[in-house]
């Protein structure tokens, strides 16, 4: 192929569906700092400790919910960075959903919110577009997994288009005084050569999220379903209640992984349903659900206990792709990192669109003139 042709297929790559390309790398740049943002915006959100007191057990702050809400009916409880409160979400008959936000260190809580938060509505908007799932697939979730195609197919090209990139790093040059056109081709092929290693991490990750997708979609489990409790274990008796209480379950989980942080804790919603602990542990490229434990609350047992260590290919997959894709690895510096990375990414997007539209229009105009003068002389005529 021609150089011509390669820059013909590097545009195709992207131009087509640029718009959305660089709406979803500006929304997932944004939902990098998701947290950040709840924090900076939402001072209820914010676990405030001035005194320094420890973090109180996840059992005390549920315990805290149901005593200003003695009928609320406690789901889930989710624990984030330290600076962030706890949410503890729950219902009543009055609050079909809420979310409590109950600081962790004073045991108070600061707002109940019944509405979507920003962090979900910036993953979602990020990961599907906010399109609805259906049997076990969102056509959102597929356009924004396809990306990474695209993604792969630009940085191929541009790598081929741009034979010496490495001078981006030995002679950075980034000519102001020569025209318009000039200044977005370097600020283009800068941006692209410096960004080749994020390039290739959300292309890789971008690839697995279409992979997991089309999992999904044929009901093939990356992970099981967590057991249900057989029916011997559960004593005859319309009010029986489960000896293990929620306290238990977190010391049994912590017996058997000393390293977990609980973030997301199910309670049993039915006789034969279970605990569900899952956390993060010492795995530093793992996500904070990398722990997983299924307890029984009628004896105690753990029927399931995942971890790091026992993880199957697939299952190890999909738990250190959320931190490379979204630069949780080393805390807020590398979320830092990916944010300059991820703005760097949707500024090419669309100095890529406006190289593109300059060249179009020359190439159109030059075409038009030739047209233009011949009508010009046939009137002349």
């Amino acid at each position: 192929m021609t150089q011509r042709q390669w820059f013909k297929l590097h545009g195709w790559c992207s131009l087509p569906i640029w718009i959305l390309f660089c709406f979803i790398c500006i929304t997932g740049t944004i939902a990098v700092f998701s947290h950040e943002l709840t924090w900076l915006f939402n001072e209820n959100a914010r676990a405030v400790n001035p005194e320094g007191l420890p973090a109180q057990p996840v059992s005390e702050l549920v315990a805290t919910v149901k005593d200003q809400f003695p009928t609320a009916n406690v789901t889930t409880v989710m624990a984030f960075e330290p600076y962030i409160i706890n949410a503890v979400i729950f219902s009543t008959e009055n609050i079909p959903t809420g979310i409590a936000y109950v600081n962790q260190y004073t045991g108070e809580i600061q707002e109940v919110n019944q509405g979507i938060t920003f962090i979900n509505f910036m993953r979602s908007l990020h990961s599907w577009l906010l399109f609805p799932w259906q049997d076990g697939y969102s056509v959102g979730y597929y356009l924004v997994s396809a990306m990474s195609f695209v993604m792969i197919g630009a940085l191929v090209t541009g790598l081929v288009i741009y034979k010496r990139f490495w001078r981006a790093y030995s002679q950075p040059k980034i000519r102001t005084e020569q025209g318009k056109k000039t200044l977005l081709t370097d600020l283009h092929k800068h941006g692209g050569a410096w960004s080749i290693w994020f390039l290739i991490v959300m292309s890789l990750t971008g690839l697995w999220y279409f992979t997991q997708q089309v999992l999904w979609h044929a009901d093939i489990d990356i992970e099981e379903h967590a057991p249900l409790v057989e029916v011997s274990d559960i004593p005859l008796g319309e009010k029986a209640q489960p000896p293990v209480s929620f306290e238990d379950a977190l010391l049994i989980a912590e017996r058997r992984f000393p390293d977990i942080r609980p973030s997301f804790i199910m309670m049993p919603e039915h006789n034969r349903d279970m605990f569900k602990i899952v956390g993060g542990g010492d795995f530093i490229f793992y996500d904070q659900y990398s722990y997983r434990l299924d307890i029984n609350p009628w004896n105690g047992e753990v029927a399931r206990a995942v971890s790091p260590d026992n993880m199957n290919t697939l299952q190890t997959i999909q738990h250190i792709v959320d931190p490379l894709h979204y630069g949780t690895i080393g805390g807020i510096w590398t979320k830092i990192i990916w944010f300059i990375f991820g703005l760097i990414l949707s500024a090419m997007s669309i100095t890529g669109f406006m190289i593109w539209g300059s060249r179009t229009m020359k190439a159109a105009k030059a075409k038009r003139t030739p047209l233009q003068e011949s009508l010009q002389n046939e009137g002349a005529n």
